[in-house]
């Protein structure tokens, strides 16, 4: 599983398990939108970091 955030050249956003979730909170940092039709805007400038998502296993 993959986990996104986007950076703008000010800020970091938390991360997200769902790309979707990561663009509808991207507003909160001023890293882009989603427009009337629901399609994400990316601002320039801002990077998109996607990671593995850390392991919640329990083995010993």
């Amino acid at each position: 599983m993959h986990q996104y955030r986007f950076i703008t050249p000010k800020r970091k956003g938390k991360w997200y398990n769902g790309l979707q979730l990561a663009q509808a909170q991207a507003n909160r940092i001023g890293a882009g939108f989603l427009d009337a039709a629901g399609h994400f805007v990316q601002y320039r400038g801002v990077v998109l970091e996607i990671r593995n998502a850390p392991s919640t296993d329990d083995a010993e």
